[in-house]
């Protein structure tokens, strides 16, 4: 089994949630293509010679940010997609880079006040049968997504499941500083799923290619009891805001 833990603790954290019925679909990249998307300080973390680019919709549940109390009822639960790639500071340490975000929820806009790339829009996560619905729209029009899933068997993650998954820290820029959000969690519980329906606008929109040929898709349940601790600012001179 390969070892996918959190790798660092989070005691403290600034925002607690659960991330629920979420599905990765992850395309290969020429890495040229995504290195020119990110700021300096950052580069492609490549697996097998290519940079990786992941559509990531899911459900943000028992959403607690800071000053609510642990016996009030945390926010409603609500529909994110982020579409994120994958990249590694010249000391080594790797991360998410997050492309756009989609969000149900207005309040988490705040969080562009260190950089992170929220758009609000119309999102929905719906189960009907054997399958699994996502779709979204920007509220500033032009860019969507919808993608049908059906998932099947748990798979014991391999060494590429566990790398295209599994990150435990995300990096922003704002005011010309890199910020990076640390995060903990138990491993994603992963199983097979098989495409329906694809059809999205949040690549190009991004900057990116089309993405070519079959994309590589997991389901998971989800995880709970997600710990994102405080953003705290990483490095300066890494590029305009």
């Amino acid at each position: 089994m390969v070892a996918h833990g959190a790798e660092q603790r989070v005691r403290l954290p600034a925002l607690r949630a659960s991330w629920l019925t979420q599905t990765f679909v992850h395309w290969p990249f020429r890495p040229e293509a995504v290195q020119t998307l990110l700021p300096a300080h950052l580069v492609v973390d490549e697996y097998e010679g290519a940079a990786w680019v992941g559509l990531t919709p899911f459900v943000m549940a028992d959403v607690r940010l800071p000053g609510l109390l642990a016996a009030t009822p945390g926010l409603p639960a609500f529909a994110e997609t982020n579409l994120r790639t994958y990249v590694r500071q010249p000391d080594g340490r790797d991360g998410l880079w997050f492309l756009s975000i989609e969000v149900a929820c207005p309040l988490l806009l705040a969080a562009r006040a260190v950089g992170v790339p929220y758009s609000p829009g119309s999102l929905s996560v719906s189960a009907a049968g054997d399958r699994v619905s996502y779709a979204g729209s920007r509220w500033t029009g032009g860019v969507s997504y919808r993608l049908v899933v059906r998932p099947g068997d748990p798979v014991e993650p391999t060494e590429r499941d566990v790398w295209l998954t599994s990150r435990w820290r995300a990096y922003t820029r704002r005011l010309g500083m890199l910020w990076e959000t640390p995060v903990e969690h138990e491993p994603w519980p992963l199983a097979h799923a098989c495409v329906d329906v694809l059809e999205q606008t949040l690549t190009t929109a991004a900057g990116l290619p089309a993405p070519a040929g079959t994309p590589v898709v997991h389901f998971s349940e989800g995880v709970r009891d997600v710990r994102l601790g405080p953003t705290r600012p990483r490095l300066r001179g890494a590029g305009p805001s």
